[in-house]
């Protein structure tokens, strides 16, 4: 995380100088001077980061140079638009990569193998941005089903849902069935089947259980991509959550809103992996901390 502040910090004041923003035919030399005053440019750039690193600790990154508010208070207004729209595009990857990836591995050859393996091509093949065009043409222009971009009832979220969880869906249905071909082939399996034991039971509690580890290391960086990563599909349903707050804080040059998001996606992508490295004990018992 300290090496992910000085990155941030350092790539901030590569992209030029903020004042910039605020530049006009009538600005001033002094009002120029004045801002680097305000916003602590006149000081010597180790001093502005150890500055700005103890504020950061505090959760104060200062006000957005765009909107003239805190740029704490922006995520926290943005934030809950971004965890239903993850929450639900999660539930709907889950729902359809875990069945299906077991399906296709246990009835391998099948029509139900070539179905998960089709979803799987197409799901990683498709670009998100794509997709989401597509999915408001058909659905939301010709067929006047769902609504083309905005956040109200339930039917809002089915197009930004389908297109932010389709992708992570086709990859975790695809390391699912790899896990589980890989542990069916293995002894105690074998051991398993000619023991007797009930077939859902081989299935789910042998099988299942011991080739969780690979589709659980995915779905800790599918929690955190879908918090962080849903610029394009926000883009492109105009859903008014983080993914498009950075964006904007990008392109407006807006340093104290970009570092916060950056640093708030860098701690959940660090916690959600440590979450997951502690479920490993609980999901396989051959692992043990010490």
């Amino acid at each position: 995380m300290l090496l992910t502040t000085a990155f941030v910090f350092g790539l901030s004041r590569a992209a030029g100088d903020p004042r910039y923003l605020y530049l006009t035919e009538y600005t001033t030399g002094e009002q120029w001077d004045q801002w680097g005053v305000m916003m602590g440019l006149d000081r010597p750039l180790v001093v502005q980061y150890w500055s700005w690193l103890v504020d950061a600790l505090r959760l104060d990154f200062g006000d957005s140079l765009q909107q003239k508010r805190p740029a704490t208070e922006l995520i926290l207004e943005r934030a809950p638009a971004t965890l239903r729209l993850s929450g639900v595009s999660f539930l709907f990857g889950m729902l359809l990569a875990t069945p299906l990836g077991v399906l296709s591995a246990v009835k391998r050859g099948t029509v139900w193998d070539y179905l998960g393996r089709i979803i799987a091509l197409t799901g990683q093949s498709m670009p998100g941005f794509w997709l989401g065009i597509v999915l408001i043409m058909f659905f939301s222009v010709k067929l006047g089903w769902f609504p083309t971009g905005r956040q109200g009832g339930l039917d809002s979220y089915v197009l930004p849902m389908i297109t932010l969880g389709w992708y992570p869906a086709a990859a975790m249905l695809r390391l699912t069935r790899s896990a589980m071909l890989e542990v069916l082939n293995a002894e105690f399996v074998t051991l398993a089947r000619a023991k007797g034991v009930n077939r859902s039971m081989v299935i789910w509690k042998h099988v299942f259980r011991n080739a969780l580890i690979t589709p659980l290391t995915y779905a800790s960086l599918l929690i955190a991509g879908f918090i962080t990563g849903s610029v394009i599909t926000e883009t492109v349903f105009a859903w008014p959550g983080l993914g498009r707050l950075g964006v904007q804080s990008v392109i407006n040059n807006d340093f104290p809103l970009m570092a916060a998001i950056v640093l708030m996606t860098a701690v959940i992508y660090v916690g959600a992996n440590f979450i997951v490295d502690l479920l490993y004990a609980v999901v396989d018992p051959r692992i043990r901390y010490a």
